[in-house]
């Protein structure tokens, strides 16, 4: 690696670092600001006005929001994500069996929607103006015109409400045999591979594509080299860094499909625990949550930059 790529590295690393502590102050401003009083949705309407008064010091909401941000922060760079108000317990350890079921749900998407959008992607680039690519990119564009609810509503009526397949909710706590993980998992994973694929199969096509059109695959086709040798020879070796950017870029629109799909599904994870906190204003778990999917989309978005600049020849 030389001084130039590293550097590159370095920077994009340190923009990611600014990036997660602004965000953190958005996060926190943005849960600051939620409509309703915290001590008085706990305590209910019917509280004393000491009572609350009481609890907003017991929970340090009577202090300047700078002071709250600056021991939040302090929290989390301590690995202490504070104690939720709702529950009386460790955010950490409510999030913990939560954050299990949303990563087991991503990776049995991931392991659906990667191979079938790689698949899609390179055959249509392989067979670019045919009748096939055609009909990819069109089912591709009306995916991704279409919300992630519209797709879970669709899912349930076909599936769950019609034809009495599958359930309509997701219990994950229910998963003793395969074709429980089937039943569980099938709906919600139906659902988020159609958002992740979607533009997975536009980006991997158009990085195929602008490879095919380079001299050295030009001069390969005029040696009377097959298309199909071209492209697993020659054209996929050279994609490979920007497919693997494209895998990560679409992989971090998982983060926010993931919230909508937990929601309409009940599925018990990090989102739809989020959305409850929200509920009873529960502001450490809310803001905990936000930060995980925060953090997660950032770390997806520095890794694809990086594999840009690592796969950038021209940086070599």
């Amino acid at each position: 690696m030389n001084s130039r790529v590293l550097s590159l590295v370095l920077s994009r690393l340190l923009i990611a670092v600014i990036t997660l502590v602004i965000v953190s102050l958005a996060v926190f401003l943005a849960t600051t600001l939620l409509p309703g009083d915290t001590a008085t949705i706990l305590l209910g309407q019917a509280a004393t006005p000491e009572a609350v008064e009481g609890l907003r010091k017991a929970m340090h909401l009577d202090e300047p929001a700078l002071f709250r941000f600056i021991r939040w922060g302090l929290g989390l760079l301590q690995g202490d994500l504070g104690t939720s108000y709702a529950n009386d317990m460790p955010v950490a350890q409510l999030i913990a069996g939560r954050f299990v079921n949303s990563m087991k749900l991503a990776g049995v998407t991931a392991l659906f929607s990667v191979p079938i959008a790689l698949t899609l992607g390179i055959t249509a680039a392989m067979l670019r103006g045919s009748l096939y690519d055609r009909i990819v990119t069109i089912l591709t564009i009306g995916v991704i015109s279409v919300p992630e609810f519209m797709v879970a509503t669709s899912a349930v009526l076909l599936f769950a409400v019609y034809l009495k397949w599958l359930p309509a909710l997701s219990f994950a706590n229910e998963v003793h045999t395969i074709a429980d993980m089937l039943r569980v998992y099938a709906m919600p994973v139906i659902t988020l591979t159609f958002v992740v694929s979607a533009q997975m199969i536009r980006m991997t096509r158009a990085a195929v594509v602008e490879t095919l059109n380079t001299p050295y695959v030009e001069m390969a086709l005029l040696k009377g080299a097959s298309r199909p040798r071209i492209v697993l020879k020659h054209a996929l070796p050279n994609a490979l860094g920007p497919i693997v950017n494209a895998v990560a870029l679409s992989l971090s629109y998982l983060l926010g499909g993931v919230i909508i799909v937990e929601t309409i599904f009940n599925y018990p994870g990090i989102a739809k625990l989020m959305v409850d906190a929200v509920a009873t204003r529960d502001l450490p778990l809310i803001q905990s949550c936000a930060m995980i999917f925060c953090l997660g989309y950032l770390i997806l978005i520095t890794a694809a930059d990086i594999i840009a600049i690592l796969s950038n020849p021209r940086l070599r």
